[in-house]
């Protein structure tokens, strides 16, 4: 999407979209989020929590997993989305982005100008429970991965159809690639040092070599990509297309387009998350309202369940048990028990709740 459109990631996952795109959902105010008290010590935080970032209100609200109720609220900045977690399960890293607000087809001559100090990848210490930095970015990130050393960051910035690599250290950006139109989602191979990256505007994958430091001929996939999820033995990438109403699956050896998914008539698959296990990919599919169940094995979805409104933010628990989606328009997270395939709490969340990073405490 442009630099103006409003939407939400997933990373693991990423992934509620802007309310500003929902005009045509009724949208309630959001309960009061709870205060940032001191730093709790790391012996007292949860075992497993929720990171959901709110593009809106500018913050981070934290769910503890066990009690499945938010316990904290961090500020950011402006229009905080995509989020992932550092490798050691220290910091979390979160795309903010200084680009106005808006939805699709708007005429962005009209819009403010973009402030660009607003820019950059905000470092949010997860023990103490506040941003400790914003690192340079490029313009207007979307969405962020980082390197299975935590030495780097992988940025799509998406009005500049570029990639940026941030040295985490050193708090620069260190280099750039061309990566297409309207780059969104940007995941790395859990076992290739391979980037994929998403053009919207190119309805294709551009995959990064980091080793080689080049750019590899794009994979064609469904109109409008939004996100990739990888198998956890990295073999297969999962592409939702959201115009397409599927997914495509990369064999991640050939560099290619293995089969196509078709998920259903007027499905938007947005974000994307395969199990611990890799036999399921769940897809959440935006103003649809659902989460697609995806059998690995027979290539064909396997059941669904209605968990909101405008779901795009998706994430698991490390048992897989426990699914999680950010709904922008309702401003709360949906907690689904995955054996039942049911909703089981729905969490309060700050304004347009938009991407989900669930980390264990290490």
């Amino acid at each position: 999407m442009g630099t103006v459109r409003a939407h939400f990631v997933w990373i693991g996952v990423a992934t509620a979209l802007a309310t500003a795109c929902n005009a045509a959902e009724p949208e309630r105010p959001p309960a009061a989020a709870p205060s940032e008290s001191a730093a709790p010590s790391s012996a007292s935080a949860p075992a497993v929590a929720v990171y959901v970032t709110n593009e809106t209100s500018g913050d981070l609200t934290i769910i503890d997993a066990a009690t499945a109720s938010a316990i904290a609220t961090i500020p950011l900045g402006k229009r905080p989305r995509g989020i992932v977690a550092s490798p050691d399960r220290q910091f979390l890293y979160v795309a903010l982005s200084g680009s106005p607000i808006a939805g699709p087809g708007v005429d962005e001559s009209k819009l403010p100008p973009p402030d660009r100090s607003a820019d950059g990848i905000g470092v949010v210490d997860i023990r103490e429970r506040k941003l400790v930095k914003v690192l340079p970015s490029g313009t207007d990130p979307e969405q962020v991965a980082v390197s299975r050393d935590g030495t780097r960051l992988f940025v799509a910035n998406e009005d500049a159809a570029l990639m940026s690599v941030v040295d985490v250290a050193a708090g620069r950006v260190v280099d750039t690639f061309p990566v297409g139109g309207e780059p969104e989602g940007v995941t790395l191979s859990p076992t290739a040092n391979h980037v994929y990256v998403t053009a919207e505007a190119d309805n294709a994958v551009f995959v990064v070599d980091l080793d080689a430091r080049k750019v590899l001929a794009p994979i064609r996939v469904g109109p409008r990509p939004r996100s990739v999820a990888f198998l956890p033995d990295g073999s297969r990438a999962y592409v939702t297309a959201e115009n397409g109403a599927s997914l495509s699956v990369i064999d991640t050896r050939g560099l290619k387009v293995a089969t196509t998914i078709p998920l259903g008539e007027g499905m938007r698959p947005m974000g994307a998350v395969a199990s611990p296990d890799g036999m399921r990919v769940y897809v959440s599919t935006g103003r649809s309202r659902m989460v697609l169940i995806v059998d690995v094995a027979s290539g064909r979805v396997d059941g669904s369940i209605d968990v909101g409104v405008r779901p795009w933010g998706i994430g698991l628990s490390p048992d897989g048990g426990t699914l999680y989606t950010a709904n922008g328009p309702s401003h709360d997270v949906s907690v689904v028990d995955v054996e039942s395939r049911k909703v089981t709490k729905t969490i309060p969340a700050g304004r347009g709740p938009w991407g989900i990073a669930v980390v264990e405490r290490p």
